[in-house]
């Protein structure tokens, strides 16, 4: 486990953008039967699921984000100093998908730009690079783009997979603290590579670039393996954090989980001991989005706020990779939230 403990900034505001078409489980499905359909929804939890067309690419939905985070904030545009693309669902091979963006957005040609590759952890290690840059006085203002879309690499006949995956583009936007201290943010960082497979695209790369088969240019999940993972290394993480932090449970406002699946999700909050309150869902009306249903929970999880200090939130990503990972981070009522449907 990498611990890593950083502070003097503080997060401006957070936007999350999905597609306009919503597919309801129960009712535009035709693949399953009807009973089979019912089961899945019961156990994963996700009756509606917003999915993209063909040409929205995750690009497209963490530029509107952005756009609109940037004019609710007026942030000129050549104060942005960074611009990291979290992704593995990216635009091109090559280019990196984050040039794409940065493109759209017009920023500064001093703007540094880099994609991180990493998915259902992706949002606390993004938030874990970008506040180390800031850290460093390098850096006064970056902005966080998550964004997935899952949906378009599922294989629709696969039972698996098909009816989980919904797809949103996100973007944190994160500046030094002048004014709003913010407390120490806390991170706990790990990986077993040795799970690599238990989730995995096996064609599209080098390894298996033109394969004629064309299941494997969609997602092949182990899911036995993925929640053996998830129930043993989650309340780990959770205790690290807390161990590391010197917080108790009590003083967490919201523990976030990556909103893989409400049963795990509800076996993790009994395991743990934590109140539904404290423990907000989204994927019901989303569905799994990748590591960036973690910033759509924090703006459509019903999120209360303190009024005065500062509320205590725990994310916490894990999944493919297998990798596993959490932040615990502060925001106050000064943070701006937006949300935004882009047409498909």
């Amino acid at each position: 486990m990498a611990t890593v403990k950083t502070g003097n900034y503080r997060i401006a505001g957070i936007s999350t953008c999905v597609p306009s078409r919503t597919f309801d489980n129960t009712t535009d499905c035709s693949a399953f039967p009807q009973e089979d359909v019912r089961k899945v929804v019961a156990m994963a939890g996700v009756s509606r699921r917003k999915i993209s067309g063909d040409s929205v690419c995750s690009s497209d939905l963490c530029v509107a984000a952005a756009e609109s985070i940037i004019e609710a904030l007026k942030w000129e545009r050549e104060s942005i100093d960074a611009l990291i693309m979290v992704t593995q669902s990216p635009d091109y091979f090559l280019p990196s998908t984050v040039c794409v963006v940065h493109n759209r957005l017009k920023l500064s040609t001093h703007c540094a730009a880099f994609d991180v590759g990493l998915g259902c952890s992706g949002y606390p290690y993004g938030l874990w690079l970008a506040s180390m840059m800031l850290d460093g006085n390098g850096f006064k203002r970056i902005l966080l783009c998550h964004g997935e879309t899952p949906s378009r690499f599922a294989d629709h006949s696969d039972r698996s997979v098909a009816l989980l995956f919904g797809d949103v583009g996100s973007v944190t936007a994160m500046e030094r603290a002048v004014e709003q201290k913010s407390g120490h943010w806390y991170f706990c960082l790990n990986t077993d590579g040795n799970g690599y497979s238990d989730m995995i695209i096996e064609a599209g790369g080098f390894r298996d670039r033109f394969s004629e088969d064309k299941k494997k240019h969609c997602v092949y999940m182990n899911g036995a393996n993925i929640f053996n993972f998830t129930i043993k290394r989650v309340p780990e993480l959770v205790d690290q954090t807390l161990a590391y932090s010197g917080f108790s449970s009590d003083e967490i406002d919201y523990f976030i989980f990556h909103q893989s699946n409400r049963f795990i999700i509800k076996h993790l909050a009994k395991k743990l001991k934590l109140p539904e309150n404290k423990i907000p869902i989204t994927l019901d009306r989303y569905g799994n989005t990748g590591g960036a249903s973690i910033p759509l929970t924090i703006t459509q999880g019903d999120i209360q706020l303190r009024a005065e200090g500062n509320t205590q939130l725990m994310l916490l990503g894990y999944g493919v990779g297998l990798s596993w990972a959490s932040a615990l981070v502060d925001i106050n009522a000064s943070i701006i939230l937006k949300h935004s449907e882009l047409s498909n």
